[in-house]
């Protein structure tokens, strides 16, 4: 309900927007990845804060850390912000409309993602697991493990939470880098990033009380993403006795 309200608030511009000093240096949208709702509501939400002159930059999941828009025109076509961004492997028709939105109003467009050439070493990387309390390092374990619908070895549990932890810190590092006195930021990520053991942790403490962190509500896309993944992945096998 308070992504919702604040999503309101946005779109019907209270008065027009709150005061500079008053809005959120950050603002972290957690989205359903699939939810075309949730599209809609990234492109609206980042075009109320452009025409308002309070967007700093929109940072992105979707797009690998070193990638952006900086430098492009603003009336750049499609294809060059694609170039740009090195993107790849998400819908673009789900996420243009919120990228371009950004892009037309002259603000930068920040991958922020782990490279994927990176992927393997924070596997291994254990000084990873002491950048969260014990409590949160198992709820991130967790996560991973039901994220993944339990088909996951265990095994692996502890480098794909490692994976998790990394993301969250690039995220989080791009964000604060992007900060602008009196602006927002946006991060548009899937919900589980902007949880308070995600990317709000890793964030600069100063830049903590001046984030805000807001989960979308879930929509039904009538997936059963469990059945998808078990066709996709073997489930664990049970040891022999």
């Amino acid at each position: 309900m308070r992504a919702v309200l604040l999503a309101s608030c946005l779109l019907a511009g209270c008065a027009v927007l709150p005061p500079a000093a008053e809005a959120p240096s950050v603002l972290m949208m957690g989205e359903q990845h699939d939810s075309s709702e949730h599209h809609r509501l990234h492109e609206q939400v980042i075009a109320r804060l452009a025409d308002a002159d309070q967007l700093a930059a929109v940072v992105l999941e979707m797009a690998e850390q070193g990638s952006s828009s900086v430098g492009l025109d603003r009336a750049a076509d499609e294809s060059k912000v694609r170039q740009s961004l090195s993107w790849k492997d998400w819908p673009w028709e789900a996420y243009g409309p919120a990228v371009m939105a950004a892009v037309r109003a002259g603000v930068s467009v920040i991958g922020a993602n782990l490279r994927r050439d990176e992927l393997r070493t924070v596997m291994r990387d254990q000084t990873l697991d002491s950048l969260l309390p014990p409590a949160a390092l198992d709820a991130q374990r967790r996560n991973v493990r039901d994220g993944h619908c339990g088909l996951l070895p265990e095994a692996q549990i502890g480098p794909m939470t490692r994976v998790q932890i990394a993301r969250d810190r690039s995220m989080a590092r791009a964000v604060a880098d992007a900060v602008r006195p009196g602006k927002t930021v946006v991060l548009l990520a899937g919900a589980r990033h902007v949880e308070p053991i995600g990317v709000p942790h890793h964030l600069p403490r100063a830049l903590q009380a001046r984030a805000k962190a807001e989960i979308l509500p879930a929509t039904e896309t009538g997936k059963d993403y469990c059945a998808e993944m078990r066709r996709q992945l073997p489930a664990p096998r049970t040891p022999e006795r």
